[in-house]
């Protein structure tokens, strides 16, 4: 079963598809938020579903939303595939890297990506996403971090890269938090049908160019290890988001040109869906990102 909200941005309706029917969960919950996750909602939405308790409904015409409501804390691991530290010309590290985006960069996964007036090194980057089902502090061991993660999601870490490095102050998240910097989903899958998260092929492209292309199993530091060791000095809340870092092939690698205006950026993950966003400058084209379906 694989969770997903469709409509307009703020207006968006909790559904749950297995891929040939679609069923809206609005007779269970008004939102895929950390209260729906804590309570078991995914399991128990999956049995109604199955059940035949909830009403089918045809949305393949609407707008996708991240498959989350807005979460109080996008937390991001740098520097996770050994790969991509080489390119950033850094040494893999020995403990995880972390930096926060602003939870308002999330994004529906085909939603337009803005980019900043007169960036010029606007990068992509495709990343497997956790989701935190249940509250997570002091952990004991990577074992017990997996049973507090609700699912798996494809994310898209978008960096604007003089902002990260140059202006940065030594602060990643200047050049992170830009608007419809995180686009999200299209599904949240459960951890039940995900395991732990490796083994998936990841990749991107840019205007059908393939630039990354690995595999799950190539983090330094495995979901359950990041898990628990955020736990070790940070809360983690139910509905949290955590990016786990991106494989090698990106701009700042200097092997490829960094993002334009009309640019189509596509990014996946096995198992967990496919996105596919324009790039667009706010200064000519819009004033606000564009809702695509």
């Amino acid at each position: 079963m694989r969770f997903m909200r469709l409509g307009e941005p703020g207006a968006e309706i909790p559904m749950a598809t297995d891929g040939e029917r679609t069923w809206d969960l609005r007779p269970l919950t008004g939102d895929l938020d950390g209260a729906f996750l804590a309570s078991g909602g995914l399991e128990h939405a999956a049995a109604a579903a199955e059940n035949g308790e909830l009403p089918e409904f045809d949305g393949h015409r609407m707008r996708v939303g991240a498959p989350i409501a807005r979460p109080t804390a996008v937390i991001c691991i740098g520097m996770n595939y050994a790969a991509h530290a080489r390119e950033s010309g850094s040494e893999p590290p020995s403990d995880i890297v972390v930096f926060y985006k602003h939870p308002n960069t999330v994004v529906g996964p085909n939603d337009d990506i803005l980019l900043p007036p007169g960036s010029t090194t606007t990068d992509w980057e495709v990343e497997l996403a956790a989701v935190i089902g249940t509250r997570a502090r002091y952990l004991s061991s990577p074992e017990e971090a997996l049973r507090h993660i609700a699912g798996f999601a494809v994310s898209n870490d978008v960096s604007e890269r003089e902002y990260q490095l140059q202006r940065s102050g030594g602060q990643w998240s200047k050049g992170k938090s830009f608007e419809t910097f995180n686009p999200l989903g299209p599904w949240l899958v459960p951890t039940a049908e995900v395991g732990d998260g490796s083994g998936l092929g990841i990749r991107s492209s840019v205007n059908g160019e393939a630039r990354q292309d690995s595999s799950t199993s190539d983090l330094i530091f495995g979901v359950a290890e990041i898990v628990y060791r955020l736990s070790q000095f940070t809360v983690l809340e139910p509905g949290d988001l955590i990016n786990t870092g991106t494989p090698e092939g990106v701009g700042l690698s200097g092997r490829f040109p960094y993002l334009q205006a009309g640019d189509v950026v596509e990014v996946g993950v096995d198992g967990l869906g496919e996105q596919r966003a324009t790039v667009r400058c706010p200064g000519l084209d819009a004033s606000a990102p564009k809702r695509t379906h």
